[in-house]
Formats: structure tokens, C-alpha cells, sequence
């Protein structure tokens, strides 16, 4: 049962994180700029060498767990093309018949699936405080740590996220209060069974090359778009950095 109480401090400290990027106003493009580091972080320091841990076997002398993460990249970058040639169709459509392209919510629905994926990893963040809570309460205690910390972060960039792809702020707050429950039910989850590790280290390879699209080639080019400035920059080192503090307090 602690595992649940530390899963509650997550369930907080993402409702926190969502606030903070919500009270920002004009000074999105550092939100945006602080939102992409801290998912460079998240891939770099906790993603990737988790996934490699849990799923080291190679296929084709590639790790499967680098496979996936290709496969994760590849996946949002052709769904991305495809709504934009759907857009681009429509728009020439529109242009033949003089009439107005119309919009099936392509971009709105990038925007949902990436806050979904970021509740099934704030899932598996209460899965882990459950797990390291069975192998002991140090190293419990020491995970918990790591894991509340990391929830600020995914609070963060899942109402940042949701909006930038043009969804509402109703709908940014449901996925924020399903992310802030995902840690405890994660966490309840392993009072009754395990997931295989391998399975785990799949979906976080997978999840970190969907992570690393979207902090790329979507979230920093919208940060500098309209204000190419150093303190945007600023924003995203500090958050690589305090993402690689945060994890490193969990080693």
C-alpha cells in the first residue's frame, strides 16, 4: 500500500505540472522550448537505457528495443504525412471548386494520440514504484523519488501537447486528469500481476522514438517559429539538464 501513497504524490505533482503549463500566456514558445528538453531528457537519460535493459536480445544484430524505437519515430512521422497530403487534397479540391477545405481534426488527433501515449508511460511510471516497492523499500523510496519528479514533467507536456495540436482546453484537462490517474492505477496494478519485462522494454523503446518526433520535428520548431531567441534556447538546456538530475537521483 505505500506503493498507492507514493503513486498519489505523482497523481499531484502531474495535476502541477499541467497547472504550471497552463498559467503560462504569452510565453509559450518557452513553455514549448522547456516541454521539448524535458522529453529529450526523458528519451535520453530514461527511455532508451530502460528499454535497452529490458529487451537487449538483437534481431539482425540490432537490438529490438532500437528497432522499436525507429518503428515508434517512423510511425508518427508517416501518420503526420498523411494528414498533411490528406490537408493538401483537400486543399486543392477546394481551390477547383471554389468552395473551403474542411478540417477532420488530422492535427487534433496527432495531439491526442501523443497524450494518450504519455498516460500509458505515467501507467507504466506507477507500475515501476509498484515493482521496486516488492524488490524493497530502499530502493522503493528511491524510484518514488525519481518517478514524482518525472510526473511534473509529463503533467507538463501533456496539457502543452494536447493544446499546441489545436485541441480545447476541456479536452487538454481530461487528458491531464488521466495522466495524474495513471501512476496510482499503475501502481495498483501490480498488487495483482507483472507485466514481462521484455513486453515493457518493447513499449518503451517504441514510446521513445514517438517521444523524440514530437520534440523534434514538431514541439522545437513551433518554440522558435515566431521568437528565435536565446532564452528559448536557455529553456530547453535547463530541462535536458534537470531531466538528467532527476534520473540521476534515481541510479
Amino acid at each position: 500500500m505505500t506503493a498507492i501513497l507514493v503513486a498519489a504524490g505523482a497523481f499531484l505533482m502531474t495535476l502541477i505540472g499541467g497547472f504550471v503549463a497552463q498559467r503560462t500566456g504569452d510565453r509559450r514558445h518557452l513553455v514549448l522550448g522547456f516541454a521539448a528538453g524535458l522529453m529529450l531528457g526523458v528519451v535520453a537519460f530514461d527511455l532508451l537505457p530502460e528499454a535497452l535493459h529490458a529487451a537487449p536480445d538483437e534481431l539482425h544484430g540490432v537490438p529490438q528495443a532500437l528497432l522499436m524505437f525507429a518503428a515508434g519515430f517512423l510511425s508518427i512521422h508517416i501518420v503526420e504525412r498523411a494528414v498533411a497530403i490528406h490537408r493538401g487534397h483537400e486543399g486543392e479540391y477546394a481551390a477547383h471548386t471554389h468552395g473551403h477545405p474542411h478540417t477532420h481534426g488530422g492535427r487534433e488527433g496527432v495531439g491526442l494520440a501523443a497524450a494518450c501515449a504519455l498516460v500509458g508511460h505515467s501507467l507504466m511510471d506507477g507500475f515501476a514504484i509498484g515493482a521496486a516497492f516488492q524488490a524493497g523499500g530502499t530502493v522503493g523510496t528511491v524510484v518514488a523519488i525519481a518517478v514524482v519528479a518525472h510526473d511534473f514533467a509529463d503533467g507538463f507536456n501533456t496539457y502543452t501537447i494536447t493544446r499546441m495540436y489545436g485541441n480545447n482546453r476541456r479536452r487538454a484537462l481530461t487528458l491531464l486528469g488521466a495522466d495524474a490517474l495513471a501512476p496510482v492505477t499503475g501502481a495498483a496494478i501490480t498488487l495483482l500481476f507483472t507485466i514481462p519485462e521484455h513486453l515493457l522494454g518493447l513499449y518503451l523503446g517504441f514510446f521513445a522514438g514517438f517521444l523524440l518526433y514530437l520534440a523534434t520535428s514538431d514541439i522545437l520548431p513551433e518554440a522558435h517559429s515566431p521568437h528565435p531567441s536565446r532564452t528559448t534556447l536557455l529553456c530547453t538546456l535547463v530541462a535536458v539538464g534537470f531531466m538528467w538530475l532527476v534520473i540521476g537521483l534515481a541510479d
